[in-house]
């Protein structure tokens, strides 16, 4: 399947220039971002991406800032609600390196380490909708929803009714 929302870069094409690249969701796309972060709806996703690439130290810097309104389901009382989202971002990819030299490098757990170009291109769109993803709650609850736990036992101890090995006591004996 095709993806509808979709604006790759070739970086070959690039010069150390700055690039600004503004990408906003049609109708059309919304619905394919929806299927993509599997919430029940996109109202709205725009992103304002910067690249800047340094061909000395093989590196592109990609920067900006990815807005969206999602409709997502609570946890809690299984209504939906309206989150809205405004993530600043800021990613390094190296245009040399394979997935073999990033193995190959020893870095310690706090180190960044830049992201790798397939096939010469990068996709905003992707890396827009990553950068939301990343920031969706994996259990959403509206604000001020509160999970609330009520034990039936005041005394939190199991009677001998409720406890699963009280059937076990009374098959051995």
């Amino acid at each position: 399947m095709q993806k509808k929302f979709s604006y790759p870069i070739k970086i070959d094409e690039l010069t150390q220039n700055e690039y600004v690249y503004k990408i906003e969701a049609t109708a059309d796309e919304l619905v394919d971002i929806c299927s993509i972060l599997q919430v029940e709806n996109v109202n709205s996703f725009s992103a304002q991406l910067h690249l800047k690439l340094n061909f000395r130290e093989h590196l592109l810097r990609v920067w900006g800032n990815v807005k969206a309104s999602l409709v997502l389901q609570s946890v809690v009382t299984l209504n939906n609600f309206e989150q809205k989202y405004d993530v600043p971002f800021e990613l390094f990819f190296d245009t040399k390196a394979t997935y073999r030299d990033i193995r190959e490098i020893d870095n310690g757990i706090n180190d960044d380490i830049p992201d790798i170009i397939e096939n010469g291109t990068i996709n905003l769109a992707d890396i827009a909708i990553e950068q939301i993803a990343l920031q969706i709650d994996d259990y959403p609850r509206a604000e001020g929803e509160i999970f609330e736990f009520k034990c039936q036992d005041d005394e939190g101890e199991a009677t001998e009714k409720e406890n699963p090995f009280a059937v076990l006591q009374k098959l051995v004996k």
